[in-house]
């Protein structure tokens, strides 16, 4: 059996051929603010993507960084008055309690930019030696023309790189740069921020180098999955893909797959507009099986609006779970878990697992012959609910 994803590259849903040992790199949070819905549900996703390759009998070594130094966190550790890394800190050990709370497999490995930055240096030291790169005004950028296949992954014009880039963090108006897409992989720093000595002179690395560095060291040059939410395609992962390849001289990764936006009450969740809803508040209110529950309700790749009747309505979808379930021991097959796998193996179709769950539960409380509170226990576990 094999799953079937959407690839972001390949634009379809295509069969995952992997081999027995997986290598997932998931791109982690910046830690400046708290736990929110739209990271839950993308690390979610491929908790459940892991936990199917599991079952397939698969072994998979997931790497999920953290984004420690970067345009986002600085200005906010500024504006609070705290050392960087304190409030990096601070914010992994909220986000980690969150995690383990919702029962997601645990990283093999969090690499962290500050810790990574020899591996950085060596990097954009071996793009510079390649010719990849130039300097302007103290700053070290990616020359995109060096690089004939930049737009692959986002599939997008030019003019859509540009515009996405000026929201996404880049300055593509910048007259320092050569080409609008140019990206910056080492900058000056500010007086007040942290500075690393290199080749390129004092300061720090731009946001996507960090990534290609982190995720070599811990895997290796080429990924069987990279992930992370539909927001990074472009321009994140399409410089990550344009500086790894311009290294390594193959694919950066087999498969790109990537998690819808969330939205909050018809507004996009965003923390300029404060109006984000934290995992840490949320699981105060219900229990975070019901968070998982609530989140397999939407497709992993779609956006989706989350309204606040969801969480108490999942609360008694998963009350009902449990009361079904009674005290029965897993039985892992038959057909319920059947359908799940199929489910999951569909582009992972967690709205139909959620759906089945829920009808098994009720076809239990009604007394249904065929009804199994076993399978419903194996079930529900396969999809890290516990009952």
């Amino acid at each position: 059996m094999t799953m079937r994803l959407y690839d972001t590259a390949q634009a379809a849903v295509v069969d995952i051929e992997l081999d027995a040992h997986v290598r997932m790199y998931v791109c982690g949070i910046t830690p400046y603010d708290s736990t929110h819905l739209g990271h839950a549900a993308t690390y979610l996703s491929y908790d459940l993507i892991i936990r199917r390759l599991e079952d397939l009998g698969h072994t998979v070594q997931l790497v999920r960084n953290v984004t420690d130094v970067d345009d986002s966190i600085l200005p906010k550790a500024r504006e609070l008055g705290i050392d960087f890394l304190e409030l990096a800190e601070t914010e992994m050990n909220r986000f980690g309690q969150d995690m383990v709370a919702l029962n997601t497999r645990r990283a093999d490995s969090e690499p962290r930019a500050t810790e990574s930055m020899k591996d950085i240096i060596d990097l954009i030291v071996t793009l510079a030696d390649r010719g990849h790169t130039y300097v302007s005004e103290g700053t070290t950028y990616f020359d995109i023309t060096t690089f004939s296949e930049f737009g692959k992954l986002s599939h997008l014009t030019e003019q859509e790189m540009v515009e996405l880039a000026a929201e996404r963090g880049g300055q593509p108006d910048d007259p320092k740069q050569r080409n609008p897409l140019d990206f910056v992989l080492w900058q000056p720093s500010a007086d007040d921020e942290p500075s690393w000595d290199s080749p390129f002179g004092s300061g720090r690395p731009g946001w996507h180098i960090e990534c290609s560095a982190m995720s070599m060291r811990a895997l290796g040059p080429a990924l069987d999955i990279h992930g992370g939410g539909a927001d990074l395609i472009f321009p994140h992962h399409e410089c990550e893909i344009a500086q790894s390849e311009s290294v390594n001289d193959e694919p950066f990764s087999k498969y790109w797959i990537h998690a819808g936006l969330v939205a909050y009450q018809g507004t996009k969740m965003s923390k300029s507009l404060g109006n984000l809803v934290f995992v840490s508040e949320l699981r105060k209110e219900i229990d975070p099986r019901a968070i998982r529950l609530a989140l397999m309700a939407h497709h992993y790749r779609s956006d989706f609006e989350w309204f606040d009747e969801e969480g108490p309505q999942a609360q008694r979808d998963l009350q009902l779970l449990v009361r079904s379930a009674g005290e029965a021991d897993p039985v892992a097959a038959g057909p319920l878990i059947d359908q799940v796998r199929d489910a999951l193996d569909d582009d992972l179709n967690t709205p139909r697992v959620h759906q089945l769950l829920l009808e098994e539960a009720q076809a239990i409380e009604e007394g249904a012959p065929s009804a199994s509170p076993g399978g419903l226990v194996a079930s529900a576990s396969l999809c890290g609910i516990e009952l």
